[in-house]
C-alpha cells in the first residue's frame, strides 16, 4: 500500500470517528431517558436506536457511503446497546476470555492462548460506563466504597471489574465467557479434556450419589466440568445451585438457582454463600451444587454431605488433589468452630469421595490430570488413591501440544460396593491398565 493510500485511509478513519462521536452525542440528547426505559424490550429499544441513528446520519452534511453508514450504526449500536468495542469479542464463539487492562489495552483468549486485539475504548469514561451497565443489570454496584465487583452478563458469562483506587492505571475488566449451548461430556471427550472411560465412571459416580469435588487453578475449566458432571444428575431429583454469580446452566427441569448478595451502600443486607448453604438445607434438596467453596461455608457443606445430602458437587481452587484437601481443611477453620485438625480431616474424609483435578496446560488445552479417590484415614492423614492419571511422559509434539492422555492406574475405587448397593454397576474394564482409549 502506497503512502498516499495509507494517508487516505487514515483520513477516512478520522472522518468516520468524528461523525460517530457527533451522531452518538446527538442520539443520547434526543432519546435521553428512553435509553433506560425498563418498559421497552431489548428488541424495541434496538429498533428505536437504529431508526434514530439512520435519521441522524441522513442529516449529516458530508457524504457518507452506505458501507460507512452501516459501520457507524453498528459501532454506535454496540456502544449504546451493548459493550462498545468488546461487543464483537462477546459475539465471537472462539473467544473464551476478554481482558481489559485499561481503556486502550484489550486482550482476548482463544484456544487457551492470549492475543492482543489492538482494539480500545475512547477513554476511561466509556470503559467505566460499560462496567456500570454490566453490574447495574444484575443489581450490583461498583464505586469508591466498593471498588471491585463480581457480576455476570445475561448469557451467564462471568464478569470481574476493578476500578481506582485499587486499579492504578484505570478501570480493569475481565469477562470469562461460557458457551451459549453448554458443553456435554462428548464435547470434553472430543477436546481431549477427559476420556470415554472417565466419562462413564463419573456418570456412574453421580448416579450413585458419590460426593465429587472439582479442583484446579484459575481458568482450568472447573465451572465447565461442574456443568458437565451436574448433567448426569437424574431429571427426577430436586437440585439447588448456590453461587456468587450465577453461571451454571443445568438442563434438568427441577432446579432452583441461588445467588449471594453483597452489602448495600450502607454496608447492610449481605447474604453470603454460607447463609445460602444453611438455608438450602431447609428447602428439601436432593442435590446441592455449590459453584465454589472458598470460605466458612466449607464446614456447612461438609456437614450437609455427611448428613444425608449425598451426591453433592462443588469446586475449589488448588494446585493438586492433596492440596485440595489441605485448602479445604484451612477454609473450614474459617468457620470459627473449635474443632481439632483430626476432627476436620475426619469430616473431609467422610464427606468427599472423589476429586477431579484439572489443569490448563502450557499448550492452552484443559485436561483432567487426576481422578482421585479419597480412600479414608490412616492415623492423622487422609489417604488418596489415583484412579486415572494423565500421562505426561508421552512428551509433546512438533507444535508444542502434549501427546499424553488420561490413563487408568489399574486401581479400583473402594466405593464400588457402595455404588452397587445403590443399583449402579461399573464395568471392571474401565479400570484395566489396557483401557486407554481416548
Amino acid at each position: 500500500m502506497s503512502l498516499a493510500d495509507r494517508l487516505a485511509k487514515a483520513q477516512q478513519r478520522d472522518r468516520i470517528s468524528e461523525v460517530r462521536a457527533r451522531v452518538q452525542e446527538r442520539l443520547v440528547e434526543s432519546l435521553g431517558p428512553r435509553l433506560y426505559d425498563a418498559t421497552l424490550s431489548d428488541t424495541e429499544l434496538e429498533g428505536l436506536v437504529h431508526q434514530r441513528l439512520r435519521e441522524l446520519l441522513d442529516d449529516e452534511e458530508g457524504p457518507l457511503s452506505a458501507q460507512e453508514k452501516l459501520l457507524i450504526v453498528r459501532q454506535i449500536g454496540d456502544s449504546v446497546l451493548g459493550l462498545g468495542p468488546l461487543e464483537p469479542f462477546v459475539r465471537d464463539p472462539e473467544v473464551t476470555e476478554i481482558m481489559v487492562n485499561n481503556w486502550d489495552t484489550i486482550y482476548v483468549e482463544r484456544a487457551g492462548k492470549l492475543y492482543w486485539t489492538g482494539t480500545k475504548f475512547h477513554d476511561d469514561q466509556q470503559l467505566r460506563r460499560t462496567i456500570d451497565k454490566i453490574v447495574g443489570k444484575v443489581g450490583r454496584r461498583v464505586d469508591e466504597a466498593s471498588p471491585y465487583v463480581d457480576a455476570r452478563l445475561p448469557d451467564g458469562s462471568r464478569v470481574n471489574a476493578v476500578i481506582p483506587p485499587l486499579s492504578i492505571d484505570g478501570p480493569a475488566l475481565t469477562i470469562r465467557k461460557f458457551a451459549a449451548d453448554p458443553y456435554q461430556a462428548d464435547d470434553l471427550i472430543e477436546f481431549g479434556t477427559m476420556t470415554s472411560p472417565v466419562a462413564q465412571f463419573l456418570e456412574a459416580c453421580v448416579r450413585g450419589r458419590i460426593n465429587v469435588l472439582v479442583a484446579g487453578g484459575t481458568g482450568a475449566g472447573k465451572t465447565t466440568t461442574l456443568n458437565v458432571i451436574s448433567s448426569f444428575i437424574p431429571d427426577d431429583e430436586r437440585i439447588l445451585t448456590i453461587e456468587d454469580a450465577a453461571e451454571l446452566k443445568l438442563q434438568q427441569p427441577h432446579v432452583i438457582r441461588l445467588e449471594s448478595r453483597p452489602p448495600n451502600i450502607e454496608g447492610k443486607g449481605q447474604i453470603t454463600i454460607r447463609d445460602l448453604v444453611r438455608n438450602s438445607l431447609r428447602m428439601r434438596p436432593d442435590r446441592i451444587v455449590v459453584g465454589e467453596v472458598r470460605g466458612a461455608e466449607a464446614l456447612d457443606m461438609l456437614q450437609a454431605m455427611n448428613t444425608g445430602h449425598d451426591g453433592s458437587v462443588s469446586t475449589i481452587h488448588c494446585n493438586s488433589p492433596r492440596d485440595a484437601l489441605s485448602r479445604l481443611e484451612t477454609i473450614t477453620m474459617m468457620a470459627g468452630m473449635e474443632l481439632s485438625n483430626r476432627a476436620i480431616r475426619e469430616q473431609i474424609a467422610s464427606a468427599i469421595q472423589l476429586i477431579v483435578y484439572q489443569q490448563r496446560l502450557k499448550d492452552g488445552t484443559r485436561r483432567f490430570t487426576h481422578v482421585t479417590e479419597v480412600a479414608g484415614m490412616e492415623g492423622e492423614v487422609i489417604t488418596l488413591q489415583d484412579i486415572f492419571l494423565f500421562d505426561f511422559s508421552a512428551g509433546i509434539d512438533e507444535e508444542g501440544r502434549f501427546k499424553g492422555r488420561l490413563k487408568s492406574t489399574g486401581l479400583r475405587p473402594k466405593f464400588l460396593d457402595k455404588l452397587a448397593e445403590r443399583g449402579v454397576y461399573v464395568e471392571p474394564e474401565l479400570f484395566a491398565l489396557e483401557s486407554r482409549e481416548v
